[in-house]
């Protein structure tokens, strides 16, 4: 009797702790929201599309994500397949400002961008960018983001695991990618992941789903893997969206070397567009897969020659290696230095040449 009274004991405080818990918890969480959740916005875009046949106009893409704001001078940290071959963006702060947006700095590999506001908005304060190597397997995190368009929501979590890709070590190279459990859909990509502090430790980059839904498995970039990619270094935006092509198709085009980048789109305003690369014109479909043809297919950049990815990876321009050297030697470019592009143009090898700008 004695023993059943015990446990019965044990159980009652056990459960009375678990709600002190749960309620400190939910105290936390609702005041690291209100701490920045004006820092939030909706990210959309538009891209001028290819008609699916030829009876069909020239349509408008747009593209809905999240983004967050990270500096007072008016940078927002955001997704770049979002907005790597954007013509036109804009954000929305939850109070109802709209800003027209530039992209300055984009990395394809480790799907991070940033955009620069045309002008900073008033009465809100930027979040503030925090270290991602602090936070383990088991930490609580959220997201905001705006789901289907559905701004200021949010959705919490754990962290679920690390994934540190290209790189077996902690090198430059090195891109981490954060896995969580928050619940993550369509329109979310770009939304910032919080610790309870009110940091941002993450940019939602994916989520594996096979019903198109939340299931549980979303990837975010490492806020440090951001910081490195597009604080660090010198900004630039390539503004090019394509695939890397190989083997029998590099054959099919008639490439004078083994690999070479299929321009499939240029983001209007990119070093892509200064330099007048073409993109894609002919709708197709090989191997399953909808490409455009038709376009430019670059073959080196400043000189350095595109090479096959080793693991078949679609990345911006080539493989981790020849991705890694065009990036760095871009980036140490100064303002007014030339970026050089060979490209195979209609069969014909050309040189393009265009000054960097900012």
């Amino acid at each position: 009797m004695m023993a059943t009274k015990s446990r019965l004991m044990l159980l009652i405080l056990f459960l009375i702790i678990s709600g002190i818990r749960t309620t400190i918890y939910g105290q936390q969480l609702r005041e690291a929201f209100r701490k920045v959740h004006q820092a939030v916005v909706i990210v959309r875009t538009k891209e001028i599309d290819l008609p699916s046949s030829s009876n069909q106009a020239i349509s408008i893409l747009d593209g809905l994500g999240s983004g967050v704001l990270i500096s007072a001078d008016g940078k927002i940290l955001t997704a770049a397949h979002m907005v790597q071959s954007a013509d036109v963006a804009s954000v929305e702060f939850p109070d109802g400002q709209e800003i027209i947006a530039r992209v300055i700095s984009s990395d394809v590999r480790s799907d991070v961008a940033l955009l620069q506001l045309k002008r900073v908005p008033t009465g809100i304060a930027p979040a503030t960018l925090g270290d991602s190597n602090k936070l383990e397997v088991g930490d609580q995190i959220f997201v905001i983001g705006a789901p289907y368009g559905i701004s200021q929501t949010l959705t919490a979590g754990h962290l679920s695991g690390r994934h540190c890709l290209n790189s077996n070590d902690e090198s430059s190279t090195s891109v981490e990618f954060l896995q969580t459990d928050a619940a993550v859909n369509g329109g979310s990509s770009g939304s910032p992941v919080f610790n309870l502090n009110g940091e941002v430790v993450g940019i939602v980059s994916r989520l594996m789903s096979r019903s198109g839904g939340s299931e549980g498995l979303a990837f975010a970039t490492a806020s440090n893997t951001a910081k490195r990619f597009l604080l660090d270094r010198r900004p630039f935006w390539s503004g090019i969206d394509g695939l890397l092509v190989t083997g029998d198709l590099a054959k099919a085009l008639n490439l004078p070397q083994p690999a070479g980048f299929l321009v499939q789109r240029v983001g209007d305003g990119s070093i892509g567009s200064s330099l007048g690369l073409n993109p894609g014109t002919l709708r197709a479909t090989i191997q399953g897969t909808d490409i455009l043809l038709g376009g430019d297919v670059i073959l080196s950049v400043n000189e350095i020659q595109i090479t096959a990815s080793t693991g078949g990876q679609v990345c911006e321009v080539g493989s981790d290696d020849s991705y890694e050297h065009i990036y760095n030697t871009l980036g140490s470019l100064k303002l007014g230095d030339n970026v050089i592009m060979k490209v195979l143009r209609e069969g014909r090898v050309v040189t393009l040449s265009a000054p960097l700008e900012r």
